[in-house]
């Protein structure tokens, strides 16, 4: 079909904070659809789109947050001051990143629930989202000192795979019909 050609591509940070905080700028490659006269990128998996930190910063920080809460702190300080201070990440940070993985958890668990058993997941009824982030990760196996990178990698392949979406975030493509 030869719809598309390769365009010069952009630069974006992306940020991990697991092992260790390196922030590094990536290539991301870039499309031009000669048919549309628009364009697109193709963003790695690993990604989020429209966020700096990587998916498995977001989800560390979450582990550590969930880890938090579990112990009886309320708020988000835990999470953002056991992390590398260069990292700039903040509790209003970690706050926003609990309500997109949440959103996004929600969003996919008609598809996640053919593959993992998630019938102690569901939105809690006081609204208690450090709760319900971890019936998710209880339900994937995730949890601290235990191999979850590639577990999260596993997670976000097998969802993108099938749906042709990110399970954090919205691509710029589908942003775009939402305002029509």
């Amino acid at each position: 079909m030869d719809c598309y050609r390769q365009i010069t591509p952009y630069f974006r940070y992306a940020i991990d904070l697991f092992p260790g905080f390196k922030k590094k700028r990536v290539p991301i490659a870039r499309f031009l659809c000669r048919r549309k006269g628009t364009t697109f990128s193709l963003l790695p998996i690993q990604l989020i789109p429209y966020f700096q930190y990587t998916a498995a910063a977001v989800m560390g920080a979450l582990l550590l947050g969930l880890g938090w809460w579990q112990m009886g702190q309320r708020g988000f300080f835990g999470a953002s001051l056991a992390v590398d201070p260069d990292s700039l990440l903040t509790p209003y940070l970690v706050a926003y990143w609990l309500k997109t993985v949440v959103r996004g958890f929600r969003r996919a668990h008609p598809v996640l629930r053919r593959f993992f058993d998630l019938s102690n997941t569901g939105s809690s009824v006081t609204h208690e989202l450090w709760k319900e982030v971890g019936s998710f990760f209880l339900s994937f196996d995730i949890k601290p000192h235990h191999p979850w990178p590639s577990l999260l990698s596993a997670l976000l392949h097998r969802y993108s795979l099938t749906t042709t979406h990110f399970l954090f975030g919205t691509a710029s493509q589908y942003r775009a019909s939402r305002s029509h």
